[in-house]
């Protein structure tokens, strides 16, 4: 979850190294710092707060050196502190390190070295190995084999770089469990948790697999195993992102822009190849049992996408929180595990298929990151086709993986479906990226003017039936993330089941409104509207052009003009994101990087 990168080169790095880690600080932002190899000793600047705030104060840029390492924190192991922050030296300021992950066994190795005299100045995990390098150094007088004797020792995920005094030179990096790669420049390389550190410098890179180090030099990098030392020969993996992508691009916020991106993103989704859909949507049906897994936001995408295979295949797939998925799922041969993943590396995604790996079963994934460790992991990708997605929650990155899996249920459900009815859901997802447009051109001013009015509500209830639950469920999480306001999403039917107890003026209810022509749905959901109205509660909702019994029973509302009715919860998600915006916005919250979150989620 913390973000490391490394540079070496012949020329000055301290801006480029700060770009890294300003471009990776959507993976971390309690604290942040970086050291450099200069004249013979390692300078260090470090300090709480976001990159941009601490180089005001410490000068990151401004460091001298032309080989050195930087680190963005998500605190896991002792407090947010100017001496918790990375990167973390030796007792005698030899060596300089970053660690991305958690050491399981520091607490042992720290007392350990300070009975050898060793002396600690934070209270992390990752220190450990900044000592535990230099006193394998003093006891086998080479650097490569200190790494190799340090490495032997921790126990737990790392990914990990570090400079030295001794090997003024060269930059170690290593990786168990945790993400890294190398980019490959001209006369210059780079190390980083992945590809937005060294983005906008090179376009090729190297992927380490666990149990892997690096050894980089201007020149050249040497990829070996741990512990035998054995030369690993890799592939070049060619990144296609576009640079521009990665910029705000006169947005005020990372988030609007990728809200106002989504337009694009569908367009790209729609590129995907049908033989490569069609391949997979055989291998979920051909399975004895199917699962679908993911967490947080891809655990409701994968919820959605369980209501598009029961409305468009008949089929039911299971969908398990992955964190859940080793207590509960019950793999074995013949199965098939699709996990949705935005970043490919989300930790207790990555246990859960290597448990379905190892009890025979099929894996796939859905991926936005290339030659992320799941993207490798599985017997089948699908690389969702968003750029990057640089806001900490996740927007157009989700609606690709909610399109995806629809895509995949209407290949699913092939000659199933009416010719009639697949032409025109065929058509509907042609137009959906102008449909999209036309709502955020139409209405955005129009949420924001109705979030101004709510933004002061302390507590929401989100509600909807059928395949506007999941959308209720992953727009309340929205809300939570960027707003910090309390907001419960359920479904509809929920309500006189113990919710209505929560009713009152102050408590705001936002409904998702199926179409009228979901005559089932629609009733539902009206019911569940007449029941907060009539309790005093105050009522808001999406709802469609045409509908003339919701309209009037809305306190507050958005009218979205008409889609296919597959593509309507997801025209609500959209909507619904646009409106936790514009009331983050109203709230003053640090809408790109929320409180206390992190992008990548790569520690269990």
């Amino acid at each position: 979850m913390c973000g490391i990168s490394g540079i070496v080169d012949s020329e000055p790095i301290g801006t480029r190294l700060f770009t890294s880690i300003r471009n990776l600080e959507y993976r971390g932002y309690d604290s942040c710092g970086i050291a450099t190899l200069h004249e013979g000793q390692i300078n260090a600047r470090k300090n709480t707060g976001g990159v941009d705030e601490v180089n005001s104060t410490e000068q990151l840029d401004q460091l001298p050196g032309t080989i050195g390492i930087a680190h963005t924190r998500w605190a896991t192991h002792g407090g947010v502190t100017q001496e918790n922050a990375h990167p973390h030296l030796s007792m005698r300021n030899e060596f300089a390190i970053a660690h991305n992950g958690i050491i399981a066994n520091y607490q042992r190795l720290r007392e350990q070295l300070i009975q050898q005299g060793f002396e600690f100045r934070s209270l992390t995990d990752s220190e450990v190995i900044s000592n535990l390098l230099e006193n394998a150094f003093y006891e086998e007088q080479d650097l490569e084999q200190a790494l190799q004797s340090t490495l032997k020792k921790l126990e737990g995920t790392f990914g990990l770089v570090m400079i030295s005094l001794h090997d003024p030179e060269r930059i170690y990096a290593a990786k168990q469990e945790s993400p890294l790669m190398v980019g490959l420049g001209e006369g210059t390389n780079y190390v980083g948790s992945d590809i937005n550190a060294f983005l906008e410098h090179t376009r090729r890179a190297w992927v380490l697999e666990d149990g892997e180090y690096a050894v980089l030099d201007r020149e050249r990098v040497i990829i070996r195993k741990f512990p035998s030392g054995k030369m690993v020969q890799k592939q070049v993996l060619q990144i296609e992102w576009d640079l521009e992508t990665t910029k705000k691009g006169g947005y005020s916020h990372y988030m609007i822009k990728e809200i106002f991106d989504e337009p694009q993103t569908i367009r790209q989704v729609l590129k995907v190849p049908d033989e490569q859909i069609q391949k997979l949507a055989e291998t979920l049906t051909g399975a004895t049992q199917t699962y679908l897994i993911g967490v947080g936001t891809t655990f409701y995408v994968a919820q959605l996408g369980q209501y598009f295979f029961s409305i468009l295949a008949s089929r039911f797939f299971p969908v398990v929180s992955s964190d859940e998925f080793r207590a509960v799922g019950q793999v074995q041969p013949g199965n098939t595990v699709l996990a949705v993943s935005q970043s490919g590396e989300t930790y207790d995604t990555k246990h859960a298929l290597a448990m379905a790996k190892e009890r025979g079963a099929q894996t796939a994934g859905i991926v936005n990151v290339m030659g992320s460790t799941i993207a490798r992991m599985v017997d089948q990708v699908i690389m969702q086709g968003s750029g990057p997605e640089i806001c900490v929650v996740s927007t157009k990155a989700a609606l690709a993986q909610a399109l995806i899996l629809l895509r995949m249920a209407l290949l699913a459900g092939g000659k199933n479906i009416p010719e009639k009815r697949r032409n025109a859901l065929n058509q509907s997802l042609l137009d959906f990226p102008d449909l999209i447009q036309q709502v955020l051109n139409e209405k955005s001013g129009f949420v924001r003017n109705l979030a101004n009015a709510t933004s002061h509500v302390d507590h929401w209830l989100y509600l909807g039936c059928g395949a506007y639950y999941p959308v209720a469920m992953e727009s309340a999480l929205k809300m939570k993330e960027v707003t910090y306001c309390h907001a419960e999403g359920m479904p509809a039917g929920f309500l006189k089941h113990g919710t209505l107890s929560m009713v009152e003026p102050r408590v705001h209810s936002l409904l998702f409104v199926p179409p009228p022509e979901d005559a089932v749905l629609h009733g539902r959901t009206m019911v569940a509207m007449e029941e907060i109205r009539t309790r005093g509660g105050t009522v808001m909702g999406f709802y469609f052009e045409g509908d003339e019994v919701a309209r009037p029973l809305l306190n507050h509302s958005v009218k979205l003009p008409p889609t296919d009715p597959v593509l309507a919860p997801v025209l609500q998600m959209i909507v619904a994101q646009l409106f936790a915006y514009y009331v983050a916005l109203d709230l003053n919250r640090n809408i790109d990087k929320p409180r206390n979150l992190a992008k990548s989620v790569t520690v269990g």
